[in-house]
């Protein structure tokens, strides 16, 4: 009887033997051409660029699973790949056995020369059959061509370590902060220096918003007499609050003798998309910056020195597949 993951089954797909992966993306682009819909005339004419492994964890559920397979393809647009999305089966139980989908798609550009491919290849597994994974995975990407890993869900860091191959081979490793372990971003990993939080990734617009502003004055006014740095977050953020302190504590930092508190807080009153950021000092300099991420509005409110500065902005986080290149390849 076939049990495939409930995740394996939720994604689009034509299923296919484990065995016949090649010729299963073949006939699905035949087939799409078939139908007059875009379609790689040739291997060349695909121009992956990227190979990219999607993990999905056992706290994914299939829903979550259907959203973040969109933002792959979404990435992918830009950014053609070789996308190999790995859905393990809980438990032991059952048939011991590998399934297979795949799913392809193209978008043309201005011109016909400027088709844009995108593979997926899913493989749905028991843990039990982790050892035959690797060369399953190697056969499905291009040996020429560098490779990220993405892990989602994944409800341990010890349990994702034992996925050495595609630890140590990967380019870069992502993880969301936001829904990762409380140990992802300390965890001993095969290679510290390539992993990448997309949760810092998506604050790239606030982080130069912020670096912006405060670059207009120099480093003595913002340090000098500083006592606390604070950022208040709303429910919905408080992995970006976190990154968010960090950023500006790495910066404040450089200033040499910083003595400053810093503080993360959550009140209650604030709403859900909420960041604000705040430096307590000594005597009347002040500064806040509060962001309102639903509505996409800011206010800086500013005095260091030079008279009082009050400025709206628009403030926004990077859309997923854009977060998902910021980490990649920054």
């Amino acid at each position: 009887m076939k049990q495939a993951s409930s995740i394996f089954e939720a994604l689009p797909g034509m299923e296919v033997p484990v065995g016949a992966i090649s010729r299963g993306l073949a006939d699905m682009w035949g087939a799409t051409a078939a139908h007059g819909d875009p379609a790689p005339a040739s291997d060349d004419s695909k121009a992956i660029q990227v190979n990219f492994v999607l993990h999905f964890g056992f706290n994914t559920t299939a829903e979550d699973a259907v959203r973040q397979f969109g933002t792959a393809v979404k990435f992918s647009r830009r950014h053609p790949s070789r996308v190999v999305v790995l859905c393990p089966r809980a438990g032991e139980q059952g048939v011991k056995q590998m399934f297979a989908k795949v799913y392809g798609e193209c978008t043309l550009g201005k011109t016909k020369g400027d088709t844009r491919c995108c593979e997926f290849v899913m493989l749905s597994y028991l843990s039990s059959l982790r050892t035959y994974l690797e060369n399953q995975v190697s056969v499905c990407l291009s040996t020429d061509l560098p490779l990220y890993f993405w892990a989602h869900g994944f409800s341990s860091s010890a349990r994702l370590a034992d996925y050495h191959y595609l630890l140590t081979r990967s380019k870069r490793m992502l993880i969301d902060s936001a829904t990762a372990p409380a140990d992802a971003l300390t965890y001993p990993w095969p290679r510290p220096e390539g992993v990448r939080d997309l949760a810092h990734a998506r604050l790239l617009p606030v982080r130069q918003s912020l670096g912006q502003f405060l670059s207009r004055y120099p480093m003595s006014a913002l340090c000098a007499g500083l006592k606390t740095v604070t950022v208040a977050h709303g429910s919905a953020h408080p992995a970006e609050a976190r990154v968010l302190l960090g950023w500006v504590k790495d910066r404040i930092d450089r200033c040499g003798q910083n003595r400053a508190a810093f503080l993360l807080k959550a009140p209650g009153n604030l709403a859900p998309q909420t960041l604000h950021l705040t430096f307590g000092y000594e005597g009347k300099k002040t500064f806040s910056w509060k962001a309102d991420l639903k509505r996409g509005h800011a206010l800086f409110e500013a005095e260091l020195g030079s008279g009082r500065t009050t400025l709206p902005a628009a403030v926004s986080l990077l859309p997923p597949e854009s977060a998902l290149s910021e980490a990649m390849f920054f």
